[in-house]
């Protein structure tokens, strides 16, 4: 169990490190791109890896709703982005998805799976948003595809830790560890919005 956390924790560590930043679409084409960039993106990692833990905190049905709301809604913020639809507070919005996702793994809130939907689903309007203003020259399909890929897979990894760590766990809502990552997760939120 530890070993899996560790090396989760390090995979996304190294997908913070500056030096890889985005890929450029025009020596990598335009799904490399789009995969990389939630991957090299400190506020889209941690946001997209606590709903996931999140998700297997909920258990059941929310482990596929929540992170599937997620990736559906941020495919909409994408298109209403790259129509030119402005939404406001697309970053500010961003920084606190990552402290208020961080917070309900940490306090691992039980809502009901359409309302914990929602509330993902808010958030991932603005990550796709905030895609679509950062497609450059990359050509949106493939970059969108990427990116939502990319996504998944983060999902899929929180909604991994947080039902490995837990298996042992009569209780996946009582797990310590799912709880102090979302803790670290609101914190380090804390702290990208101060910088």
């Amino acid at each position: 169990m530890f070993r899996h956390f560790t090396i989760a924790a390090a995979t996304l560590l190294a997908g913070a490190a500056p030096a890889f930043a985005h890929l450029d679409p025009e020596a990598h084409g335009s799904l490399l791109a789009g995969l990389s960039h939630p991957v090299f993106g400190l506020d889209h990692v941690l946001a997209m890896v606590a709903v996931g833990l999140w998700a297997a905190q909920m258990g059941g049905r929310a482990v596929f709703v929540v992170p599937a709301a997620f990736v559906g809604t941020m495919a909409l913020g994408f298109a209403l982005g790259l129509g030119g639809m402005a939404l406001p507070f697309v970053e500010p919005g961003i920084l606190a998805s990552v402290v208020v996702l961080g917070l309900l793994v940490a306090v691992a809130a039980r809502l009901p799976v359409p309302a914990s939907a929602a509330v993902v689903g808010a958030f991932a309007l603005l990550h796709g948003h905030a895609h679509a203003g950062e497609l450059g020259i990359a050509g949106a399909f493939q970059f969108g595809l990427g990116f939502l890929v990319a996504t998944a897979f983060l999902h899929m990894a929180g909604v991994g830790l947080g039902l490995g760590q837990s298996a042992g766990s009569a209780n996946r809502s009582a797990s310590s560890l799912s709880r102090v990552a979302g803790l670290g997760t609101a914190l380090a939120g804390l702290a990208l919005m101060a910088g």
